[in-house]
């Protein structure tokens, strides 16, 4: 019966949003034609002498303050939508209004059980999305305590957000703690400190954990966040290596033992790898740039299934600032494929290698006129796909944008990946001649290959709509976060401002020619109110007075 009985209200509640959805104008209208009938026990004419009388006795000054009071009242709802829109990126009346008042209207139910039967290629798209919004380790990130924490003794601001460095957090117990952490007391202090927000208590555990014996990790995190320099940190990551080298040797003999001892080994190589990689990054740091390109081939090399670190960026930079292009070449040519995850520094090095080739002889007003050449075409087009996959990148190359200090973590394709892609590289562009000249020539060229609205890619897959939002966690709130495709104006803030600048005129207005709005006002509404008179007039006319006369009697 309980059943019955739900399913009859599910029906009776389908029929009157129907009924609403499509009805409504035959309701309107009924409701209209009831009210004209009704009118003379309703007494509806003489209450709207009434109401017209007392309008009449109403001076100038009542509809100043009327239309002022509209204007104060439009204008603080324009701020508030303004201000919503700029943090939010969507209007509060119009979000209010899909989320609240459309399920009531007949709108998308959301507990729908079509909604679970979506198509693959839904599905498909879904997934993409996900995958793209991914936040990724930033290869190239700086050293919280010789970079970081120095931009903050200058400028009093903090370069880092509590969303990114508690990625960070979580990267480091993924990379360099194990369950059997607890069965070495020097592991457990460390495993502790990586849990620590406070640095000033993480730095305090490492030093404790050093007291008992050589911990890699505990040198680690010193290297990171207590070396106010370089230098000391290069030093601090050379201990760590001789501690870290003899625990993954040991853990390497050990790991067909069993599971705990395969974890362990796991662990060991992660730690030994993170370190290796931030002396190269050390080296490059500090002008021995060819040494670095050494150890990170060496680590490529000895390593070559952690791909997860991302080495060949740092190989690709290194690389360009020898101007060795040819080796830059070869490492793109094996990590850029198709098969393989993009990024911008890849999809930018490929096209500046391909400006590289024409850019010192490149004319805008000349290729205008003989057209591009074949080399030249294909820099272009490098070009377009570089910012079809990341369309925040040029602002930066082209200083239309002011750079930051880069995240520890990037959001693909995203405004944080641009940041983080040009704070590196930008030197790399500006040494070779010509390549911001085409750049500038080009690059806005790419939008018009792109459909609009963004259903689908040219080159790659749609770009991803969380973009901003993520962008907004991982860069701090000084930085103005790029934001594409360029979000158009909600139609609510046009049209409280069109409401507000109207008012305001209206008061402004009526206040200086307050007989002149007068008169205007009076042909507006009868200027409104002529074509009901005349139905009403024709509807008179065609019905029978003594059919008129029964139903007014009703």
């Amino acid at each position: 019966m309980a059943e019955a009985g739900t399913g009859f209200l599910e029906q009776l509640k389908s029929c009157i949003v129907w009924s609403w959805t499509y009805l409504w104008t035959v309701w309107f209208f009924i409701v209209l034609f009831l009210v004209y009938i009704l009118r003379v026990p309703l007494k509806i004419n003489d209450n709207l002498s009434t109401v017209s009388m007392f309008l009449n006795t109403l001076t100038p000054k009542f509809y100043v303050a009327l239309t002022g009071t509209s204007s104060l009242i439009s204008g603080l709802i324009l701020i508030f939508e303004w201000w919503y829109f700029r943090k939010y990126g969507t209007s509060f009346i119009e979000q209010v209004s899909v989320s609240h008042l459309r399920p009531l209207l007949g709108g998308v139910d959301n507990n729908s059980s079509n909604n679970s039967n979506s198509s693959n290629g839904d599905s498909d798209s879904n997934r993409q999305s996900v995958s793209e919004c991914k936040v990724w380790r930033n290869p190239l990130n700086l050293f919280r305590g010789a970079e970081y924490n120095r931009y903050t003794w200058v400028t009093g601001r903090e370069p880092l957000t509590y969303y990114d460095m508690n990625l960070s957090a979580q990267d480091h117990q993924t990379f360099f703690t194990c369950d059997s952490d607890h069965l070495r007391p020097a592991d457990a202090i460390m495993q502790k400190a990586w849990r620590e927000r406070n640095p000033q208590a993480r730095i305090s555990a490492a030093h404790e954990a050093l007291e008992i014996n050589e911990c890699a990790t505990a040198y680690i995190l010193l290297a990171e966040e207590e070396a106010t320099t370089i230098a000391e940190a290069e030093k601090l990551f050379k201990q760590a290596l001789k501690a870290g080298d003899g625990c993954y040797r040991r853990s390497q003999q050990l790991q067909h033992h069993g599971s705990q001892y395969e974890a362990q080994h796991r662990r060991d190589t992660n730690v030994l790898v993170y370190i290796k990689r931030r002396l190269a990054m050390c080296a490059r740091r500090l002008g021995r740039t060819r040494e670095a390109v050494k150890m990170m081939r060496d680590l490529m090399k000895e390593f070559p299934l952690l791909s997860m670190f991302n080495i060949h960026e740092n190989l690709l930079e290194a690389l360009l600032e020898l101007q060795a292009y040819a080796d830059v070449q070869a490492v793109l040519a094996k990590y850029d494929d198709i098969s393989l995850p993009k990024s911008a520094t890849i999809c930018y090095t490929a096209a500046l290698l391909k400006a590289r080739a024409v850019s010192d002889k490149f004319s805008p007003e000349a290729a205008s006129r003989r057209g591009l050449s074949t080399a030249e075409m294909n820099a272009v087009e490098a070009i377009h796909r570089a910012v079809e996959f990341n369309p925040h990148v040029p602002k930066y190359l082209l200083e239309m944008k002011s750079l930051i200090l880069p995240p520890e973590h990037i959001l693909k394709r995203g405004d944080s990946e641009a940041i983080a892609y040009a704070f590196f590289h930008l030197a790399h562009w500006k040494r070779v001649e010509g390549a911001l000249n085409l750049l500038h020539c080009t690059w806005e060229g790419t939008f018009r290959m792109i459909p609009y609205p963004l259903e689908k890619g040219h080159l790659f897959y749609p770009y991803p709509v969380c973009t901003e939002t993520a962008d907004r966690e991982l860069l701090p709130s000084f930085h103005e976060v790029s934001v594409y495709p360029k979000k158009e104006l909600p139609f609510f803030i046009l049209f409280t401002a069109g409401l507000c600048s109207f008012t305001a005129m209206l008061a402004l207005l009526t206040h200086q020619f307050p007989e002149l709005m007068g008169v205007f006002a009076k042909a507006f509404l009868s200027t409104l109110f002529a074509p009901l008179n005349f139905v009403m007039e024709k509807v008179e006319s065609i019905l029978p007075s003594s059919l008129w006369h029964q139903l007014t009697r009703i």
